[in-house]
């Protein structure tokens, strides 16, 4: 089969990447700066299944002044970034008060710097709750540079926060088709995007070819990069490309982890872009019956088949 080249692009970034707050990595080690400007700090408080408080007023995330969470900055608190001089800060607390929602189901809600405060602040709560003891010596970690260096009390060496790479791939024929996948755990007619984690010694271009061939049985041609995405659960930051494949090879599920997969034509995705938004099963699923259903709004998948969706 010969493959025409379908080219197409993400309009923009996708929600949880498009933050333009600074840093402020020159602050991080910078005790002073941070007591001072602690009286006109703000944090977010994020509880420990990653729920944090929304804004009733404003709907966005609920900033809580720095003086009324602690005296100064806490060991525990990490150091976001900062907007218009105000330090920005999170904490993890075990109870956070109503309203709350978490960045999955309501994420699409925020604005892009609300969005990428948050996945910054999952990020690096969900590093430091695994982080107490050296990877290395298995010695106590002590907190610097705000929440962003654990340094192990035996022998002083830094511990880094860690970003798990993973690639995720639109596969399409060129043409009018494109090959989604599901795990057996998701709800019924629910499919989504391939996705899998970066081994060591692989390119990001090898382990798109790879894991495609793993999880549905297909060879792919012409990985090409689409964008990228934080996705702090844990850890990951999702690497979007686009990939060639033919619908006339058998599909095989080598590793186990896909289902099911199969090939949908553009007016089929298209019709499921339109209907209703899709609802995480593991907190409900109350969205109505359809032919197709697509991860939600927040995610880098939703936006790479929205693309190729919008394609000619």
């Amino acid at each position: 089969m010969s493959f025409e080249t379908q080219s197409f692009e993400l309009p923009q970034p996708p929600l949880f990447s498009r933050s333009t707050i600074d840093r402020a990595g020159e602050l991080r080690g910078n005790h002073g700066a941070a007591t001072v400007g602690w009286d006109h700090a703000r944090v977010l408080l994020i509880d420990g299944s990653g729920r944090f408080g929304v804004d009733e007023a404003q709907g966005g995330l609920r900033w809580l002044p720095g003086p009324q969470v602690a005296d100064g900055p806490p060991d525990d608190a990490v150091l976001l970034g900062v907007d218009e001089e105000a330090m920005l800060w999170a904490r993890r607390v075990p109870e956070i008060a109503e309203p709350i929602a978490d960045a999955r189901m309501a994420g699409h809600h925020l604005g892009a710097d609300d969005a990428g405060l948050l996945v910054t602040a999952l990020g690096m709560l969900n590093w430091t709750d695994n982080a107490e003891f050296s990877p290395t010596t298995g010695a106590p970690t002590r907190i610097e540079k705000s929440g962003w260096v654990r340094r192990d009390r035996s022998c002083g060496r830094e511990e880094f926060p860690r970003t798990d790479p993973a690639i995720i791939t639109v596969v399409h024929d060129g043409g009018d088709r494109i090959l989604l996948g599901r795990q057996a755990m998701w709800p019924d007619k629910w499919y989504s995007t391939l996705a899998g984690f970066v081994e060591p010694g692989e390119s990001l271009e090898q382990c798109v070819i790879r894991e495609v061939r793993e999880e549905v049985g297909i060879t792919v041609t012409q990985p090409r990069y689409l964008g990228s995405q934080p996705w702090p659960f844990p850890r990951s930051l999702m690497i979007g490309f686009a990939a060639l494949g033919d619908p006339d090879e058998p599909l095989a599920f080598l590793d186990g982890e896909i289902a099911d997969a199969q090939w949908f034509t553009r007016e089929q995705v298209r019709t499921a872009l339109s209907g209703a938004e899709w609802t995480d099963p593991v907190n409900g699923d109350d969205a109505p019956p359809a032919p197709l259903r697509l991860p939600g709004s927040v995610s880098i998948a939703r936006a790479m088949v929205e693309a190729w969706a919008a394609a000619d």
